[in-house]
């Protein structure tokens, strides 16, 4: 049995959800058709396919293994393609995950314009304000907000932004802005999940040298949006990403503090594992974002 035929086979007859359409497709007999899928069947020791006389379908395990075969052959095409040095047209899907704030706000807009030229491509995404093992997990692309991972991750620089603390005027005026770093201690300060150590703010003073001091506070969250939006409405202090706190700063909702005291700024990096190898779609993707986010963003600027 030829095995990516008959995953071949297979794939076609989930999509046009039957083997005489899928047989026509390919240019066999419908019994051939039948058959690379039975013998297909017997190799994984499993059913893939409910079969009545009116309609098939996908058992749970052949849902699995349908959803890894469409990505085997998407792959498999693009690599035939660039041995014989053809041109490779990017298609199947990018398994993607990003931070719930800058996946809504920045990469969607990306993600639109690159499916406009590039309609063979898919996406599925994964928005999680916490670090996904990309290899574990099987996603073919990160974006990350700070460090870039392991020493098996391939990192490429999109920009920086840099950490902004911010109240309401409400709150400053009912309980006066932090003069120093020092003085976080006695406000009401907002602290995020995915901050190592948690509960320290890290600051850099005008000498350059820097400095952490503990925090804490009437709220503590997973997500940077809802801590944003309960400061905008003035009950504490918040320390998040420019690119979050910016339209809420530039609306008048929160005042930036301690400007003088600024951290050193955060990378923003588009990650993928060393180890799996770098398809046409994740290649060409990863090289618009570089373009597009080139010097068009200031993520700096709250």
């Amino acid at each position: 049995m030829d095995r990516f035929e008959a995953i071949r086979v297979f794939s076609q007859v989930v999509e046009l959800g039957s083997f005489s359409k899928a047989a026509a497709q390919l240019g066999i007999s419908a019994t051939a058709a039948s058959r690379q899928v039975a013998d297909l069947e017997t190799l994984l020791q499993t059913r893939l396919l409910n079969r009545t006389t009116r309609r098939i379908s996908l058992t749970e395990s052949g849902r699995a293994f349908f959803e890894r075969s469409v990505q085997l052959l998407a792959d498999l095409d693009e690599a035939e393609q660039e041995a014989s040095r053809a041109a490779v047209v990017p298609r199947g899907t990018v398994k993607l995950t990003c931070a719930v704030n800058f996946g809504v706000r920045h990469l969607a807009p990306a993600i639109a314009a690159f499916l406009s030229s590039h309609r063979e491509v898919r996406f599925d995404v994964s928005l999680a304000d916490r670090i996904v093992d990309l290899v574990e997990e099987g996603f073919d692309l990160g974006i990350r907000v700070g460090g870039a991972g392991s020493e098996h991750i391939v990192a490429r620089k999109l920009g920086e932004t840099r950490l902004v603390p911010c109240a309401s005027p409400g709150y400053l005026a009912a309980h006066g802005a932090p003069q120093s770093p020092d003085d976080l201690g006695r406000h009401n300060c907002f602290t995020y999940e995915y901050v190592t150590p948690k509960g320290v703010w890290r600051f850099r003073d005008p000498s350059g040298s820097e400095r952490a001091v503990r925090v804490s506070g009437s709220l503590h969250s997973n997500n940077g949006d809802l801590l944003a939006e309960v400061a905008a409405g003035g009950a504490g202090i918040v320390f998040e990403p420019a690119f979050i706190v910016g339209p809420e700063v530039r609306a008048g909702r929160l005042v930036p503090l301690l400007q003088e005291y600024a951290p050193a700024p955060v990378p923003i990096y588009a990650v993928y594992p060393s180890r799996k190898h770098l398809s046409a779609k994740v290649r060409l993707f990863v090289d618009f974002l570089v373009a597009r986010f080139a010097d068009s963003q200031d993520w700096a600027a709250p």
